[in-house]
């Protein structure tokens, strides 16, 4: 739970400091932007930015129930970051499972990766797809099942 969240802080402290430095040599605008630059990037990075998580036993479940694709994610992964975001709303649409969180989770994209824990990995009607083209989820999330 605490490598969660420790890219994030580590951002907002170096921003901090940057901004600290700024006002040190008198320049308050500077700093604040660098400061609002920093909490960006910090926000960016954090789990804030990902739906809910959910367990993979219990993302399995869903996804059984409704047909909806499971995403096997991390925090901090620059991959899981572009796919949360070109997907935009429609990433509601998907069940999230944090690797980092659930070790049924970690496990089962072990198992489809040859060992590693690559993600976003996700599981569409049983089906593996490691790292796949965002546009393609938006079509396996827009398409009625």
């Amino acid at each position: 739970m605490k490598r969660v969240w420790r890219g994030p802080a580590l951002l907002l402290v170096v921003g901090t400091g940057v901004a600290a430095g700024q006002v040190a040599q008198g320049r308050p605008v500077a700093a604040v932007v660098f400061l609002l630059a920093f909490v960006l990037l910090a926000g960016v990075t954090s789990p804030l930015v990902f739906p809910r998580p959910v367990g993979a036993r219990e993302a399995r479940r869903r996804s059984a129930a409704d047909g909806r694709p499971v995403v096997f994610w991390r925090p901090g992964c620059t991959y899981c970051l572009r796919l949360r975001l070109r997907l935009g709303r429609r990433a509601r649409r998907l069940h999230w499972v944090d690797i980092w969180r659930d070790e049924a989770g970690a496990q089962a994209v072990r198992e489809v990766n040859d060992g590693n824990e690559t993600v976003p990995t996700l599981l569409v009607a049983g089906r593996a797809y490691t790292n796949p083209d965002p546009a393609w989820v938006r079509e396996q999330v827009s398409s009625p099942r």
